[in-house]
């Protein structure tokens, strides 16, 4: 992955876009050198695995600033899966390829898993007659994020109940390159070796597949569980309720544009509510364990956050807040775009509705709120499930989401500063 900063590459590219008419009518905030520096120290964290060395380092980060911003904080520890590779490949005759591991990892051992290669399409998985067999699903094309998506955990059961020997997910989407998709962090979803194998490197198989060749499926490494934590900063008033902001910063990836402006965000108006809200307690929530069908956010529910009747607005900034939008020109190539990807959705209780419209105006994707009672992804759904409705939140996928590509290239601090002002006006107009 390349070592570039995020900052080089925005000089480079000559980009300076203007700023969206909710940035314009509220300027008051962090200036684009002190947003650049959050981005370019987040994304300089490398991979955010749960628990790894990147995840843990940019926990200790973010206590810090809750610290320096006057909050009280705690960690929450919790325990989640992990798997440090030694060989993970996909082997037939001369023709391989490097493969993601599917999580919770059933390693293969250094000899590998061996059968014949058969193709099948999402809901067409024979019921039988695949005992020992290495099974090829090519799942349509999409932003793929979690294996808990109907047509991929749908066909991880047909295919284990008919005896297939292990698994390759080809995740064809926006860039070629295989999407790690989030999966239960407590009970494996297949019980047999899976992973997932890139677009782009997938047609010499499908060939050998056809041919009825056999290959070799490498998971070879370290398996089992580790811990993790949630941090929270808090500012206690004894006040009119609890403003609660929260943000994961785990992922399979650098994360990048799927995580990076969510934190740097979240980390501003954690250095601003203080002193704004005086009013009201606050509770600055920064969670781990996402990957892992938002582990870390259940954690919190439990043991972290207020009662819904004692919550006056909880704000959750999520995947693809404001990460780079990119033209797809053909031939698998993508070029950089001055702007924002508009595949981001702002949910919010249906009393918020107009607060977040004017709030959000004019900021792709996001001026259209949507009331959360339609539906959410990522933590936000678990937020709604236990019963919080004086919610805001932003989700989505940019087209690098989940794959190793999600790098520096697809942040800039001119798409995080009109957000961090939109939320500002919003959390005033809530909680007034």
């Amino acid at each position: 992955m390349t070592r570039s900063t995020r900052r080089s590459i925005i000089k480079a590219m000559a980009l300076t876009p203007a700023l969206p008419i909710a940035a314009q009518a509220h300027p008051a905030g962090p200036t684009r050198d002190a947003i650049a520096a959050d981005l370019d120290r987040y994304v300089g964290f490398g991979n955010k695995a749960s628990g790894g060395p990147g995840d843990t380092a940019c926990g200790a980060w973010i206590e810090q600033q809750l610290k320096q911003a006057g909050a009280q904080t705690e960690r929450q520890a919790f325990s989640v899966p992990f798997f440090s590779p030694r060989r993970t490949e996909l082997v037939s005759g001369a023709a391989r390829a490097a493969v993601l591991p599917f999580a919770i990892v059933t390693p293969t051992g250094g000899a590998g898993q061996t059968g014949k290669l058969v193709r099948v399409e999402p809901g067409l998985v024979p019921a039988s007659g695949l005992s020992g067999v290495i099974v090829m699903v090519e799942l349509p094309y999409a932003r793929w994020s979690s294996a808990l998506a109907r047509p991929v955990a749908e066909t991880l059961r047909a295919v284990a109940a008919a005896g297939a020997a292990a698994v390759l997910l080809v995740t064809n989407g926006p860039t070629g390159e295989a999407i790690a998709l989030n999966a239960d962090g407590n009970k494996a979803m297949v019980d047999v070796p899976a992973a997932v194998l890139a677009p782009r490197a997938a047609a010499p198989f499908r060939a050998l597949a056809q041919a009825g060749e056999v290959a070799t499926l490498f998971l070879d490494g370290d398996a089992g569980r580790r811990e993790a934590f949630n941090i929270a900063g808090r500012w206690r008033r004894g006040g009119a309720g609890t403003l609660v902001v929260s943000t994961p910063r785990s992922g399979w990836t650098t994360c990048a544009g799927e995580r990076g402006p969510g934190l740097v965000t979240w980390l501003a108006l954690a250095r601003w509510a203080g002193a704004a809200l005086p009013r009201h307690d606050l509770l600055f929530l920064c969670n781990s364990g996402h990957e892992y069908e938002n582990l870390g956010s259940e954690h919190a529910l439990d043991a972290l956050a207020p009662l819904p009747k004692r919550t006056a607005l909880w704000l959750h900034l999520g995947a693809n807040v404001a990460a780079r939008d990119w033209h797809e020109p053909g031939g698998g190539r993508l070029l950089p775009l001055p702007s924002a990807d508009p595949q981001r959705f702002l949910a919010v209780g249906a009393d918020l509705l107009p607060l977040a419209k004017r709030a959000f105006a004019g900021l792709p994707g996001l001026e259209m709120a949507y009331p959360a009672s339609a539906g959410a992804a990522g933590e936000l759904s678990t937020i709604l499930a236990a019963g919080h409705r004086r919610v805001a939140g932003i989700f989505g996928a940019h087209r690098y989401h989940h794959v190793e590509g999600d790098d520096a290239r697809c942040v800039s601090p001119d798409f995080v500063a009109p957000v961090i002002a939109a939320c500002k006006a919003l959390i005033l107009g809530a909680t007034a």
